[in-house]
């Protein structure tokens, strides 16, 4: 049986190699689970099964790079969780770029003239990107877990969604331009039937389909990383006092 200060060794190893806390959580029951086991069929004590455990985890905990979401090396254990975390919420994105992109297009040829066309597609438009903002207004409850370099005991991410969340941040100009350029170009070119650079058009329809895309899976990461807090909340409490 693990006790509370065996127990705290572990997640002091795991805080080490620097897994986000809902991770951590579930590495550190299979290690728990695994010393208890190595010290009943070798008639050992926690030390050295600790250390057994370890070695077995070893390749886990070697460090990966995963460049396009982290700027420094992580364990491979995480990348090979956070990828297809990633991966998975990047395909429903996808998805629902292509529905947002589809209701552009729709716009587009039910606006009667250039004028309205270019007031439906801000409003639309501004609705869809400071949606991630009216999360953090109506979220009260996890709004101080949702900063970038918030960490559990200053070390690690409480979630491996954190991460991700500093992606609308960094998008905040991308939005403004969004919000207040002129995206025209498609209409005059689609129903004016205007000579317009095809470049132009290009730019019309994937600029606002690709910060969609990046928006919604902000949100996705949003509420997954607040699932994610609410089930550690009992951990929280217990750790806080």
């Amino acid at each position: 049986m693990i006790n509370r200060e065996q127990d705290q060794q572990i997640t002091d190893y795991l805080i080490f190699h620097r897994l986000p806390l809902d991770i951590l959580l579930e590495v550190k029951d299979h290690m728990a689970i695994q010393i208890t086991d190595i010290q009943i069929s070798k008639n050992v004590d926690f030390d050295e099964a600790f250390l057994e455990t370890k070695k077995r985890w070893a390749d886990e905990f070697k460090m990966a790079s995963y460049s396009v979401f982290y700027g420094e090396q992580i364990p491979v254990l995480v990348k090979n969780i956070v990828k297809a975390g990633n991966n998975s919420m990047m395909g429903k994105a996808l998805l629902f770029g292509l529905v947002s992109f589809a209701v552009n297009f729709i716009l587009l040829y039910l606006s009667a003239d250039e004028a309205v066309y270019s007031m439906t597609f801000r409003i639309y438009n501004s609705l869809v990107a400071v949606s991630p903002l009216m999360m953090w207004i109506f979220y009260s409850d996890i709004r101080n877990y949702i900063k970038r370099d918030f960490k559990y005991k200053g070390k690690v991410f409480y979630s491996m969604y954190q991460q991700n969340l500093g992606i609308y941040m960094g998008s905040v100009s991308v939005i403004f331009q969004l919000i207040n350029g002129n995206f025209y170009h498609a209409f005059r070119f689609l129903r004016m039937n205007e000579p317009v650079s095809e470049f132009s058009v290009l730019i019309d329809f994937t600029f606002p389909f690709i910060l969609h895309f990046l928006i919604i899976f902000v949100l996705m990461n949003f509420f997954r990383h607040r699932k994610a807090v609410n089930g550690m909340k009992d951990f929280l409490n217990s750790s806080a006092g």
